[in-house]
């Protein structure tokens, strides 16, 4: 076991000899983040080792604007490289003051820029801009204040001093900008001509009628009022050597207007899904919401297509209701050499089955999300299901479901049963010993796993949460909606998952002050914790959190009925990243507070 110097240890006159910095070096590049983090504050030596440049990659600074956040800038001027994420930026002169810092400190350093929740004026971004050199990604998104005149980057002197810095940007978010028009964004676009990913989830774009003239889109000039179609499909051809990510999620855009896309965006035509699986460069695959996917198409196509299975890293199928178990089976089998990244949440057919798949072929996945599928139960969590024979209909097909004339005399009009009116059948002492006995596939099989959803699967319990919930390098974990839980999953989960950063318990009304007190030593790295809705959570439990997880960032108390103003206001003068607070006092209204 290798030792060092403690911290209070640090100017004795007598010391152990340290560790050389390359050893402790190539020690910290094992660890996760995380625990580089942890392993940074043991002594000043270790912390100089962690600020060695082969970890500095990728790393954001987030913080609001402040007069106090002018050091930390100048500090950060010392770094090879930064990202930064500012938020609440304003027109005033403190916001001015900070952006003006940012580009003399960091401008030719800085790789990545988001400006969350902020208000800030054209000229203070204008001023900015131009200094930053190197520049790959920009988060303008929400920013109505710099689009509403429709002047942002009018005269051509800024236009040119713009394109001159972002002519490398590669990524661009304009999510939820309201006054985005044509006019601006190619104003915008024209300075970013090396663009792989945009983002304009949420923003106001005519696909096919403008309102305001009451004509087809583009049957006139460009807008000043809104985004286009035509300008869309432009910005594609000029682009689209580079571009290889559009986002426009939240948008009305119709079936055909996205066919418009797909034939400018795409070097193939695509008749059917399995067509697209064909795609020797596919990585990920977003299906969610697609009301129609039954996964037969995705199987043939995934079966005549060695590329798709070798590459396809992430697939999202959130909603589509018609994913059934076999689809999942034969997904899991196809794609168990490479899938990182799956999403079943919402598929309300998905039974243990599917999750007994998962666990069997995808051993390699990091994030998994189960949410509301209401079907799962402990038994799928500990692999102790029943095998049934997973084969995919040859006679339906996309035909959706057959029927018989044996369904007895008015029975096919029963309604169904409510999901309040089903118990989950209770996992046996017996059947335990049975699950730590067996070889089978459960959910430990996961044992990469970083990310779990399992939110409002209602026929959890204890049984199965405190047996698999065993991830060293879990880091968010949703158990949120699961009313059978107790402080045992709480406690069980606490203790074999200690790099927890991120906890949802909302909406469990077993968990208590005992789970709280039992739990929280195991927990020192949460940063954000959700107990809304935890009727049995008191003042006890935020004294505890103040004392063992001190680098809370979010806590989410609202409805929480048993917890008094002066506890809250204890734990924000103790926990200094406390960032959000979310906290309803009694008989008043919901407080989302930013610290």
């Amino acid at each position: 076991m290798i030792s060092e110097r403690k911290p209070h240890d640090e100017d004795d006159a007598v010391e152990t000899p340290g560790l050389p910095v390359e050893v402790v070096v190539y020690i910290l590049s094992f660890l996760h983040a995380s625990d580089r983090k942890e392993a940074s504050l043991v002594c000043r030596s270790w912390y100089s080792a962690s600020q060695d440049p082969r970890f500095q990659r990728n790393i954001t600074f987030r913080f609001p604007a402040s007069a106090s956040s002018l050091e930390l800038i100048r500090g950060l001027g010392r770094k090879p490289r930064c990202s930064l994420i500012i938020s609440q930026l304003d027109g005033f002169s403190i916001s001015r003051s900070l952006l003006l810092e940012v580009g003399l400190c960091l401008g030719p350093k800085l790789e990545s820029l988001a400006l969350p929740g902020s208000s800030i004026t054209e000229a203070s971004l204008l001023a900015l801009l131009p200094r930053l050199s190197s520049l790959r990604r920009l988060d303008l998104r929400g920013l109505d204040s710099l689009f509403m005149s429709g002047a942002f980057l009018s005269r051509e002197e800024h236009r040119q001093q713009v394109r001159s810095a972002l002519c490398g940007l590669e990524e661009l978010d304009l999510s939820d900008l309201r006054y985005l028009s044509d006019l601006t964004f190619n104003r915008l676009t024209g300075c970013t001509p090396r663009l792989r990913r945009l983002s304009l989830a949420g923003c106001h774009i005519a696909f096919e009628f403008d309102p305001y003239r009451g004509c087809p889109v583009g049957a006139v000039e460009d807008s000043s009022a809104l985004l286009s179609l035509r300008n869309l499909r432009r910005l594609l051809m000029e682009q689209k050597s580079t571009l290889v990510a559009l986002d426009l999620s939240r948008t009305s855009i119709t079936p055909e207007s996205l066919r418009t896309v797909a034939q400018v965006g795409c070097r193939h035509k695509f008749q059917r899904l399995s067509d697209l699986l064909l795609l020797p460069s596919l990585r990920s695959l977003d299906l969610s919401e697609c009301l129609h996917i039954n996964g037969t198409e995705m199987v043939k196509g995934l079966k005549g297509s060695d590329a798709a299975r070798r590459q396809l890293e992430t697939l999202n199928l959130r909603s589509c209701t018609y994913i059934r178990d076999p689809a999942v089976f034969f997904l899991a089998r196809l794609l168990g050499d490479t899938l990182c990244e799956l999403d079943l949440t919402s598929c309300s057919n998905v039974t243990d089955l599917s999750v007994c798949a998962v666990a069997t072929y995808l051993q390699k996945l990091v994030v998994l999300r189960l949410g509301w599928c209401k079907e799962v139960t402990d038994w799928g969590l500990l692999g102790m299901v029943q095998r049934a024979k997973c084969e995919p209909d040859e006679e339906t097909g996309d035909k959706g479901p057959r029927f018989t004339r044996t369904f007895g005399n008015m029975g096919f009009f029963k309604p169904p049963r409510l999901p309040f009116e089903e118990r989950p059948k209770l996992v046996t002492p017996n059947d335990l010993e049975q699950f730590r006995q067996q070889a089978g596939a459960s959910l430990l099989a996961l044992s990469r796993l970083q990310e779990l959803d399992l939110s409002a699967c209602s026929k959890l319990t204890d049984s199965s949460i405190t047996q698999v919930m065993r991830f060293p390098d879990l880091h968010h974990l949703s158990l949120s909606m699961l009313p059978e839980i107790t402080d045992d999953s709480f406690v069980s989960t606490a203790r074999h998952c200690r790099s927890l950063t991120s906890l949802v318990l909302s909406h469990c009304p077993g968990i208590s002050d005992r789970g709280v007190a039992q739990a929280a030593p195991y927990l020192p790295r949460l940063q954000h914790l959700y107990l809304s809705c935890c009727n049995n959570i008191t003042d006890r439990s935020l004294l505890l959190l103040v004392q063992h997880c001190k680098r809370l960032r979010t806590l989410d108390i609202s409805r929480c009925n048993n917890i008094s103003v002066a506890a809250v206001d204890f734990l924000q003068t103790q926990l200094p990243f406390l960032e959000n607070l979310h906290y309803k006092f009694k008989g008043g209204a919901d407080l989302s507070l930013s610290l």
